[in-house]
């Protein structure tokens, strides 16, 4: 028999240990719990490393939310507006580190942006926590053939948010493309946070021709600050310079 090892993660113990007991009753699943995202990052690394890798994570779409100023133990994709790292964060970083874990995102409600963001951060699923144990069997085992699943109720709100949000990057890509290859080195620095005087210094530049080109940079985009320049850089695919080599442009339009 073909055992599906699953990993529980919810930061309210009560609720991941009862989970992992029901689904651990199945003849078919391995099942383990951790309580926050750092631990889950713990055993995904630990299980990986002893050649028993998880199959499945099950993860609470509010995972962290109640401890303030927690910072991510993995790569993120989605960090909420309040710096809290949640769920959808963690299914970011662990597709990034294990593609081949399939994620499947726990709620206490619907919600379409959520989800829609769940979905874009490499989740298979998105599962009330009040569904039945059958119903999130089913998820499970389906998740495993590729399958996507989500409520019906939120398939047309999530198709929506998705339609949307492939529109603003398709806007957002269109606006970088409109920028010199200068200016979008200046804007990858940007990106990484770097000031006026640092990114002088990275490219050889005057702080005065570096602020022109800022500026420069924000009026193409359509903008008005360094942090709204970024987050369209973002949705536009743009991603931070390496600080530990050289600028170097997707594409090879740079080097």
């Amino acid at each position: 028999m073909v055992r599906i090892r699953v990993l529980v993660v919810d930061d309210h113990r009560i609720f991941a240990e009862s989970l992992a007991a029901a689904l651990a009753a199945e003849p078919d699943v391995d099942v383990s719990a951790a309580g926050s995202g750092p631990a889950a990052v713990r055993s995904l690394e630990r299980a990986a490393a002893e050649g028993r890798r998880f199959d499945v994570l099950l993860v609470d779409a509010d995972l962290g939310a109640t401890v303030p100023g927690v910072r991510p133990a993995v790569p993120v994709k989605e960090v909420g507006e309040d710096g809290l790292v949640d769920g959808i964060s963690l299914v970011a970083g662990v597709r990034s580190a294990q593609p081949g874990v399939r994620s499947v995102v726990l709620a206490e409600k619907d919600d379409p942006r959520r989800a829609a963001l769940a979905l874009q951060a490499g989740a298979f699923g998105w599962v009330a926590k009040d569904c039945s144990l059958s119903r999130l069997l089913t998820v499970i085992r389906g998740v495993l053939r590729e399958e996507t699943h989500l409520p019906p109720a939120l398939l047309t709100g999530v198709l929506r948010e998705l339609t949307a949000a492939r529109k603003h990057r398709t806007d957002s890509e269109r606006l970088v493309e409109s920028l010199t290859p200068r200016e979008r080195e200046v804007l990858r620095c940007m990106v990484a946070g770097l000031g006026r005087k640092a990114v002088a210094e990275r490219l050889f530049l005057s702080p005065h021709t570096v602020r022109t080109h800022m500026q420069n940079v924000l009026g193409k985009l359509g903008v008005h600050s360094t942090l709204a320049a970024v987050a369209l850089a973002r949705r536009a695919g743009v991603g931070p310079v390496d600080l530990a080599g050289d600028v170097v442009e997707r594409g090879g339009q740079l080097a």
